[in-house]
């Protein structure tokens, strides 16, 4: 381990920019105000897990160079930025579907969310899929892997960067819904839920066009 602290100056760089990527609002925190806002907190904790998840994917394909391919493929690339567009704007869609909520009490109103919030499944598969089909978050580690970190950097230590910054996005989300489905955060944005749902949908319809209109550049 005492490598480790060889390079430490890189591990500081790597913390910086990742943090600053991931506080970057983008797709990923527009499912987590959607879920943690008008779910539940078990929904929006679940989706923040499938968001980290999602980073152990982009770690593994970047370590065994297969990002740098994607990144330099057209077809890849386009192919990935379709799919990853598509799903945004079929979460965005639903997420405009949203209706007011029956006006009941915050007790009543997160007992009933939480018994029809999606399953932990579901809510898992929303936060992984978003992430890993972002093709920006693809050149993020593309970028990150073959810019800021040495080629020269052991692999062992590549990993551990990226078994870093898997579980720090994960505690970031997780955080984050955690405190976003507080009772008292909950409270106030009650009654316009379903308005948070709809302005949730227009980001994400508008994150997709950004997303499908993206260069390899």
């Amino acid at each position: 381990m005492s490598e480790l602290f060889l390079y430490w100056p890189e591990f500081l760089t790597v913390v910086v920019v990742h943090f600053l990527a991931v506080a970057s609002p983008g797709p990923d925190f527009a499912v987590i105000l959607r879920q943690s806002l008008c779910a539940s907190s078990r929904s929006g904790v679940w989706t923040a897990v499938g968001i980290g998840s999602g980073i152990l994917v982009h770690v593994t394909y970047s370590l065994l160079g297969l990002g740098i391919l994607i990144a330099q493929s057209t077809t890849a690339f386009t192919v990935l930025k379709v799919l990853g567009a598509a799903y945004l704007l079929w979460v965005g869609w639903q997420c405009l579907k949203a209706k007011p909520s029956d006006e009941e009490s915050v007790d009543d109103i997160s007992q009933d969310r939480d018994v029809n919030a999606a399953t932990a499944w579901k809510a898992w598969r929303l936060g992984f899929l978003t992430n890993v089909l972002n093709a920006k978050a693809t050149l993020f580690f593309v970028s990150l892997f073959s810019v800021v970190i040495s080629p020269e950097t052991p692999v062992w230590i590549q990993g551990f960067y990226g078994a870093w910054m898997t579980v720090m996005t994960g505690l970031w989300f997780v955080g984050l819904a955690l405190f976003l489905s507080r009772g008292q955060v909950r409270a106030f944005f009650r009654k316009i839920s379903h308005w948070i749902e709809r302005v949730t949908g227009v980001a994400l319809i508008a994150l997709a066009g950004k997303l499908a209109t993206a260069s390899q550049g």
